[in-house]
């Protein structure tokens, strides 16, 4: 079986992007981690794949794989470079799209600059819909990791985030501690673990050990979700430059119930043909 595909990344989290929609397209996990393998596939933190849409009200389906092979619910920075790939393809002749995902629709937008927004809906926060194991809703919750207690924010935004600020990112223990919080019992679907430096009110660095991935150079749901919990907690405002290593995102969010905006970069690195 030989699928094209086209390599693209935003803010350096990368992706294999997959039209489904041209072409017959049926992966198994097995495959898809063998193409995101960096030594002996194509390498990608995510497998995008592009089809029909199964509800009039949308335009297109966007399905993500993580690494692992494991299909999530969302992914940022993917939803940019997917809006990016189906007007430079010809898909659509729109620049503002409605795309089904499994978490529900999103919004993307691509600007005039080139950059691309998406509105990623509002942000969930009761521990069933994240899912989260904690009685109540709380601001900030006690989370034990490798013997150590921390303090994380614990949110949903479309897939689930664990957010804990430091004081330094740099320093921070995203690959040893990370997968523990990932793995931890009282995410019984898994997490992302966020790790936020504030460096003032408008400007956030920011690493992310992600579900399935392992640390990314960027996360958007990620940089969602971090954005929201320092606004939450009272140590941000309403729209922030979030620096990732990959680069730098941009997150709005006016108050709960509302969606959260995020604009950023999405680049095509090269195309090719899969022998699978």
């Amino acid at each position: 079986m030989k699928l094209k595909f086209t390599k693209m990344h935003g803010a350096g989290n990368d992706f294999v992007v997959i039209d489904g929609i041209g072409q017959s397209v049926s992966l198994s996990p097995a495959q898809i981690r063998h193409i995101a393998d960096r030594h002996f596939g194509v390498g990608c933190d995510q497998l995008l794949l592009v089809e029909k849409a199964q509800s009039p009200a949308a335009d297109f389906r966007y399905r993500i794989f993580n690494a692992d092979g494991g299909e999530v619910e969302q992914c940022g920075n993917g939803a940019r470079c997917f809006v990016r790939f189906v007007v430079d393809k010809g898909l659509t002749t729109k620049t503002a799209i409605t795309v089904e995902t499994r978490s529900g629709l999103i919004e993307p937008r691509l600007e005039s600059d080139g950059r691309v927004t998406v509105n990623m809906g509002a942000p969930r926060f009761e521990p069933a819909d994240i899912p989260f194991d904690a009685p109540t809703r709380q601001p900030v919750y006690e989370l034990e990791a490798g013997g150590s207690k921390i303090i994380i924010s614990a949110l949903s935004m479309g897939n689930p985030h664990a957010v804990q600020v430091v004081g330094d990112v740099d320093a921070a223990p995203v690959q040893s501690q990370g997968p523990l919080i990932e793995r931890h019992s009282r995410f019984p679907q898994r997490v992302n673990a966020g790790y936020m430096q504030v460096i003032d009110r408008a400007h956030i660095r920011l690493r992310v050990y992600e579900r399935g991935a392992g640390e990314t150079l960027a996360c958007g749901t990620g940089a969602c979700a971090a954005v929201v919990a320092g606004i939450m907690r009272g140590l941000l405002d309403a729209r922030v430059d979030v620096e990732t290593r990959g680069g730098i995102l941009t997150i709005e969010w006016q108050a709960e119930g509302q969606p959260v905006m995020m604009t950023g970069p999405a680049e095509t690195v090269f195309e090719g043909i899969l022998e699978i």
